[in-house]
């Protein structure tokens, strides 16, 4: 067996990330890589030094240990290893999308662990029996920035690739000096984002309510325009008329109705308009006006729009652009996309492990008597602080080589027409999803690790059958 085989077509895109690592640590990169991607079930460490084949044959293991908690490389210089490689299959518009998302942990001893509001068990914004509520879970909470990739088979469609991250840290678990909120180290990320972007593109933000906010919208540069929900009791204005040369300038005008207000009043009639809202195409009545939110966007003029559902099966809600010129299907629309890096949570956590790594444990020398229990987060010093803001790059970098690797070498009509024959109930499928990528690499992989010449097509056609199905089941 082959363990270290890797195919020509990947080691093409990792090879693109060379800069970022010493050589030994682009070995260790590569073996890491590798093994999360061939990985299944649980993803630790350990097990994915066994699957890389980096245990004992090219690498000690500890020297990939040592590469996650001690090598000194930038998850930021990755991030932009990996925005080059997505540069020439994007758009002049460039889409991004800005959340945060909780990765759960168990154990007191976990670097930058606390407790966290956990939106997927939340029921904020349902209506049920027991009415809204909140709920909070231990683990880790990462602020994450990912661009929007159109796929080549439906145009419409695509797929977030995280690019840059940042861990937040709880106000009482770190010093003074070193506490950042959430919507200041998302502007963080996306003043780096914008100082990559070329001239001649354009860069769209999309994020929820929680980075719509004072702390993020006035730092972003003029050619980055900004979409997102808008509270409905928002201070509206005009924008401020021109200077008469006496007293101080006037920032904002006349006071506007809210959009609760607007959505109240009659006088004003509503719009329907047809918008394709995540893949489907929607028909919504709104309304709209140009004007001033000062205290979010400052003197920027801003685009907002009440929603209402012809049906009333949900509430009226408000969005915002920094553009004013932006049409109303264009900004459902591209607000409407933020769901990708959803899905993209969803899909590093259930299928790449995200949540597996216990970075930060250790054990004690048997002569250190065990120290009494306590409540809450208690971690060792920095034990575990690098390899804990190195490991989750790792994790997504695999997500976003599946991907790549499979839009320049995979073959989606083949893919799921297997998929349909194998499980006949998909109806509806006419698209890979990330699933298919990601065991279309699995097969190429293990085809070539299984067989002696991995230039013998037709062996490895052969292997690449009977791994469909045992991948599938595994």
């Amino acid at each position: 067996m082959r363990d270290q085989y890797i195919p020509a077509s990947l080691q093409g895109i990792l090879t693109s990330f060379s800069g970022c690592f010493t050589r030994p640590s682009f070995e260790s990169f590569v073996a890491l890589v590798s093994g999360w991607i061939l990985c299944q079930g649980r993803h630790c460490i350990s097990r994915v030094i066994q699957v890389g084949g980096g245990c004992g044959r090219a690498k000690h293991f500890a020297s990939l240990y040592r590469f996650l908690s001690r090598a000194r490389w930038s998850g930021d210089a990755l991030g932009h290893a990996l925005f080059q490689l997505l540069l020439r299959r994007l758009p002049k518009d460039i889409e991004a999308v800005l959340d945060d998302t909780l990765c759960h942990r168990s154990g007191p001893h976990i670097f930058g662990a606390g407790m966290h509001h956990d939106a997927s068990r939340s029921t904020y914004g349902k209506k049920s029996a027991a009415g809204r509520q909140a709920f909070f879970a231990f683990g880790q909470s990462w602020v994450v920035l990912a661009i929007r990739l159109p796929l080549p088979w439906d145009r419409l469609r695509g797929m977030a690739i995280p690019i840059l991250f940042r861990l937040y840290r709880q106000k009482s678990r770190c010093a003074e000096d070193q506490y950042h909120k959430r919507t200041e180290l998302g502007a963080e990320l996306v003043e780096l984002l914008e100082s990559w972007i070329p001239p001649g593109f354009r860069l769209f933000l999309a994020a929820d309510s929680e980075y719509a906010c004072k702390t993020l919208v006035p730092r972003l540069s003029t050619t980055t325009t900004f979409v997102g929900p808008m509270h409905k009791d928002a201070s509206l204005y005009e924008p401020a008329r021109s200077y008469s040369g006496v007293g101080r300038p006037r920032k904002k005008g006349k006071r506007l109705s809210s959009p609760r207000q607007l959505a109240a009043n009659d006088a004003v009639s509503w719009k329907r308009v047809t918008a394709r809202i995540y893949g489907r195409e929607v028909e919504v009545l709104t309304k709209t006006c140009a004007c001033l939110w000062y205290t979010v966007s400052a003197t920027r003029m801003v685009r907002m729009v009440v929603t209402r559902d012809p049906r009333r099966r949900i509430e009226d809600r408000a969005y915002f652009a920094t553009d004013s010129d932006m049409s109303l299907e264009e900004l459902l629309q591209r607000f409407s996309r933020r769901w990708t890096i959803e899905v993209c949570f969803r899909d590093a956590k259930q299928h790449l492990g995200l949540e597996d790594p216990q970075n930060g444990w250790g054990r004690r020398k048997s002569s250190v008597r065990r120290p009494p229990k306590r409540p809450g987060p208690q971690p060792r010093g920095k034990q575990g602080e690098t390899a804990t803001r190195h490991t989750l790059p790792i994790a997504f970098v695999a997500y976003a080589v599946v991907v790549l690797w499979y839009l320049e070498h995979g073959h989606q009509n083949s893919d799921v027409r297997r998929v349909l024959e194998l499980s006949p109930w998909y109806r509806s499928k006419r698209s890979p999803s990330f699933t298919d990528m990601l065991l279309a690499l699995r097969r190429e992989t293990w085809a070539g690790r299984l067989s002696e010449d991995p230039l013998n097509h037709r062996t490895r056609r052969k292997l690449r059958e009977r791994l469909c199905a045992a991948m599938m089941a595994a």
